[in-house]
């Protein structure tokens, strides 16, 4: 089991253990640093969805920078269990674990969210499959960070306002387009 670090809001310099899971790849701090640097570096208030959550690194760096609420959706028990341990370790109560399916999340969503975080596992087709759903799951003014394997300029009416590289991971931010 490894461990990775929070590097920014009020657990700061806190460890998570982070379980031996295929295909999981927590996002390296200094991708981090860079996205939350983009966003402003708090996100008070603000109500953050990680459909694809693995170690939960990205929502639980969005709830120790103030999001309001953060709903972290892994499918593999092992990390779910790891994202329980993680939540309650930092008193977390922010924080809602969901044990299922993105797709099937994003379908029927109830709610709507002014962040999400989509890092799923690589060359599966994913992003693709979720895309259909993000107009309905995020408010107006919404983001949509984008891990990926390959570079994402659009996704649907979205495109990427900044985006980096960082060994094999490329990341975006996304807005809606202003057409």
């Amino acid at each position: 089991m490894s461990r990775v670090r929070i590097v920014g809001g009020q657990w700061r310099s806190r460890l998570l253990e982070v379980t031996d899971a295929q295909g999981l790849r927590p996002t390296p701090d200094r991708v981090r640093e860079t996205l939350f640097n983009w966003l402003g570096q708090t996100l008070d208030g603000e109500h953050c969805l990680d459909l694809f959550a693995g170690s939960g690194i990205l929502g639980f760096e969005a709830a120790s920078r103030g999001a309001e609420s953060v709903v972290l959706v892994e499918r593999n028990p092992r990390a779910v269990a790891a994202l329980h341990k993680s939540a309650k370790t930092l008193q977390a109560s922010q924080v809602e674990i969901v044990c299922g399916d993105a797709v099937r999340f994003a379908q029927n969503a109830q709610r709507k969210f002014d962040g999400v975080f989509l890092d799923p596992p690589y060359e599966q087709g994913w992003i693709e499959r979720i895309q259909p759903w993000l107009d309905a799951l995020l408010k107006p003014d919404g983001w949509i960070y984008v891990e990926s394997e390959a570079t994402v300029a659009t996704l649907g009416n979205w495109q990427a306002v900044k985006q980096g590289r960082a060994g094999t991971v490329n990341f975006h931010l996304m807005r809606r387009s202003q057409e």
